[in-house]
């Protein structure tokens, strides 16, 4: 049976995820920052019928890494799967979020994925085999106002795993990217917007927090993120990357031609454009 942790496996998709994945036969350890919010994990698990470990990790905490790769490793004795799904977010221009909450976005969301992968890539390397799938974003492909931390460190995770695929493939690893556009979680409630009666940028935000509320409102379920990762983890040949709807596909596809970023620009000033 292929072991498979997966970091924040407490709600939306990464929940969605482990559960996918104990429900398909794999020795899934489902990672969480507290005891407290593994509840709804336990019981989708409880009412899915399978069984899962739940660990302890913070992945933005090196000796937490350490201790639940060597947990894994420790009551099975192998480590096949990594899914890399923790995320921070923060909405806020350049001007208004500080380097402190910059530097918290990319701890989870760029170095927290460093950390999970470097700490799983020796095990990999010694056995020639696994995969490392990584839950990115559209915004990791294509920059959305407001989101200037966001959309930094999901560019950079995109590069890291572009970089280390070839790489890692001469040594039997898959690695792997899945972009979700907008997914119905608590992910855009936890994210925190940045403003106040004197912040010029406000009138902006606004509009553009209406906007994505109304996108949101269409927004596919974690579920069909979590179909996506299971065909990424059970192709025999997978792609790098994996779109999870066709109008992410179409928006990748979209951005890969502007090469002058003249269209993505008109594009995103339309979400501050009142509706």
């Amino acid at each position: 049976m292929q072991t498979a942790p997966v970091t924040g496996a407490s709600s939306g998709i990464g929940l969605a995820t482990a559960v996918t994945l104990a429900r398909s036969g794999y020795a899934v350890t489902a990672t969480v920052r507290s005891h407290g919010s593994a509840t709804a994990l336990r019981d989708a698990a409880t009412e899915a019928g399978v069984d899962l470990d739940v660990a302890l990790l913070d992945v933005t905490d090196p000796a937490s890494v350490d201790a639940a790769v060597s947990g894994v490793l420790a009551r099975h004795g192998r480590l096949d799967v990594l899914v890399n799904n923790a995320g921070r977010g923060r909405v806020g221009t350049t001007e208004r979020v500080s380097v402190e909450d910059l530097q918290a976005t990319l701890d989870v969301n760029l170095i927290g994925v460093w950390r999970m992968t470097k700490a799983v890539l020796p095990h990999m390397r010694t056995k020639r085999s696994g995969r490392i799938v990584t839950v990115s974003s559209i915004g990791g492909l294509v920059a959305q106002p407001f989101n200037d931390a966001y959309c930094a460190a999901k560019f950079a995770v995109e590069g890291m795993m572009e970089a280390l695929a070839p790489v890692a493939a001469e040594f039997g690893i898959a690695v792997v990217l899945v972009e979700p556009g907008p997914v119905a979680t608590s992910f855009v409630q936890n994210v925190g917007a940045l403003g106040d009666s004197d912040d010029p940028y406000l009138p902006l935000l606004q509009t553009y927090l209406t906007n994505t509320a109304a996108i949101f409102e269409r927004a596919q379920p974690p579920q069909e993120v979590a179909d996506v990762v299971l065909t990424a983890l059970t192709n025999e040949s997978p792609a790098l990357r994996y779109q999870t709807s066709p109008d992410v596909t179409e928006r990748a596809a979209a951005k890969l031609a502007d090469t002058t970023g003249s269209a993505a620009l008109a594009s995103a000033r339309t979400r501050l454009a009142p509706a």
